[in-house]
């Protein structure tokens, strides 16, 4: 059986098991002070033109949601997203297990609009009763968003600007940058994201490495014992080379973005057979996750041959299935697709 379920169903990309391997016996510090996570955060630097930032080597995406978040918040406050954002749907709850609320706004197609930001954040330091309410204390989106759509560059300008003139930091969860930035889509740069964001972080899981999150505070503004804060949340390896060399390698000859670009390719030739075969789109994605729209007795035998991820049930008889591509998805796969729709 072949799997479209998700970007992270493979273990790790080649180069990087190459290097895990000649790596393997050297004797090093443990906790990410190694060698190789400064040459890794050097060339982070490097990529996002921002010779300041702060950079720290984290476990998995949701590890480092809820510890960026809870490590910049006051505990009256929370987090302003999009109701389809990550972090109020598909994390169990661990922002708020920190003790900090998810503060909903509308999505349009996984993406805050920011004339309701602006309109949510007036109206939350407005109200006569704000001291007994939960306090806006950061902005967070997806870069790309939950359905794989894109912020244009003015949409991110805009968001940032209104963070900022509320005082507001902006986190962008970058679990699958790579793939945004890569999509001929895309009007925004690494350096762009740096710029405009407060925190951000590079994702490793879902982009070519076994595990791992690269959080880049861009102004060197990260907070006060971070480190430290990273620990007590269990988001920090023991042995933290294993995220330096896999981070090392993934900024080295642009490997990021070159694997980054293949599962960009193989969403673009996937989204074109979809549509030679008919297929309703859910939604038009210009990234590595595609959506589409299936009978449900069609979904039924589909699902004997092809692994992919239930998305949403549209009407009592169809339902919207989620197929992704990643760095590893060989094209060999969607012509196998291809025999079974």
């Amino acid at each position: 059986m072949i799997s479209f379920t998700c970007d992270y169903s493979e273990g790790a990309h080649p180069k990087i098991l190459e290097r895990l391997g000649a790596t393997n016996l050297e004797q090093l510090p443990g906790y990410g002070v190694d060698h190789y996570c400064e040459s890794a955060k050097e060339k982070i630097r490097q990529a996002c033109e921002a010779p300041q930032a702060e950079i720290f080597f984290l476990t998995g995406g949701t590890q480092t949601n809820s510890t960026v978040i809870a490590a910049m918040l006051r505990d009256y406050e929370g987090v302003v997203a999009a109701e389809t954002g990550h972090i109020g749907v598909h994390e169990a709850g661990a922002v708020e297990y920190t003790g900090h609320k998810v503060l909903t706004i509308p999505g349009h197609q996984g993406k805050m609009d920011p004339a309701e930001l602006r309109a949510y954040l007036v109206a939350a330091t407005t109200d006569p009763n704000y001291e007994h309410m939960v306090f806006p204390g950061m902005v967070y989106i997806s870069y790309p968003s939950e359905y794989g759509t894109l912020y244009t560059k003015r949409e991110l300008e805009e968001i940032s600007g209104i963070s900022r003139e509320f005082k507001l930091p902006l986190f962008i969860d970058g679990a699958r940058l790579g793939y945004g930035l890569t999509s001929p889509a895309c009007d925004l740069t690494l350096p762009d994201i740096a710029r405009l964001s407060d925190v951000f972080y590079i994702g490793g899981t879902k982009v070519g490495c076994f595990c791992g999150e690269a959080v880049v505070f861009p102004h060197g503004n990260a907070p006060k014992h971070f480190y430290t804060i990273t620990k007590q949340h269990g988001a920090m390896m023991a042995k933290g080379r294993l995220l330096g060399i896999q981070f090392d390698t993934l900024f080295t000859d642009n490997l990021y973005f070159h694997i980054s670009r293949h599962a960009i390719e193989m969403a673009m030739r996937l989204k074109d057979m979809l549509r030679e075969q008919g297929c309703t789109f859910f939604i038009d994605s210009p990234t590595n996750q595609q959506f589409v729209v299936l009978e449900n007795s069609k979904l039924e035998e589909l699902a004997k041959h092809v692994a992919f991820d239930l998305w949403d049930r549209v009407d009592a008889n169809h339902t919207a299935i989620r197929f992704a591509t990643s760095w590893a998805t060989p094209p060999e796969h969607i012509e196998e697709l291809r025999r079974w729709l």
